[in-house]
């Protein structure tokens, strides 16, 4: 049925990033311009059953977010790509394992800061899809004067707490950043987002 006449997608990686789980893959060498892609998954609770994505079914891009198919962040899962050209069809690639919730990569959150009279209050909001949102996620908060290397740490607050500081005894440019945390097997970090930097107590 002409079956292996066109080439299959290469590079086919399941990837973590920024808390998302994506199969990515680049066209085979030699596809035609029209070429689609098809996207199925399975997962360790069910080794015999590959299940179809819908919002990845003969797609013209090369990349497909399975964050909220995935049936349990604490099983392994993994995908596999065909491509699709009129009556052509490649075989199907398959990508390694991964597991959500020990391989996900997490990106820095982004500080929303209100500074008060004698008071910062800062929240930070992740880059989540909503189906995650339930998970434990925290952040740690740092806060220190610009150009001092002296950082004052506020650790493992949840991912919708508030933090609180008194800034009384502050004077000048202070910076904040945070980054985002998960405890898996170890507890795992995301990078420090850029610096925030407010004026305080400034008389004048």
């Amino acid at each position: 049925s002409g079956h292996n006449q066109l080439p299959s997608p290469q590079n086919v990686t399941l990837l973590s990033k920024d808390f998302d789980m994506i199969l990515t893959w680049t066209p085979g060498e030699g596809s035609p311009p029209d070429v689609t892609y098809t996207v199925r998954y399975k997962s360790q609770e069910r080794m015999d059953k590959w299940i179809k994505v819908p919002h990845c079914k003969n797609i013209h891009r090369t990349s497909c977010n399975l964050t909220c198919v995935l049936p349990n962040f604490f099983v392994k899962v993994q995908a596999r790509v065909k491509a699709v050209s009129g009556a052509f069809q490649s075989p199907w690639v398959e990508s390694q394992f991964k597991e959500y919730h020990l391989d996900v990569q997490l990106a820095p959150p982004v500080l929303n800061v209100n500074v008060r009279e004698n008071l910062i209050h800062v929240n930070a909001s992740f880059p989540l899809a909503t189906c995650v949102e339930s998970l434990s996620w925290m952040y740690d908060l740092n806060l220190w004067e610009a150009g001092s290397e002296d950082k004052k740490q506020y650790e493992q607050n949840f991912r919708k707490n508030t933090v609180t500081i008194d800034t009384t005894a502050l004077r000048g440019n202070y910076c904040l950043s945070a980054r985002s945390s998960f405890q898996s097997i170890d507890f795992k970090y995301s990078k420090f987002s850029q610096p925030l930097c407010v004026l305080l107590n400034h008389k004048g």
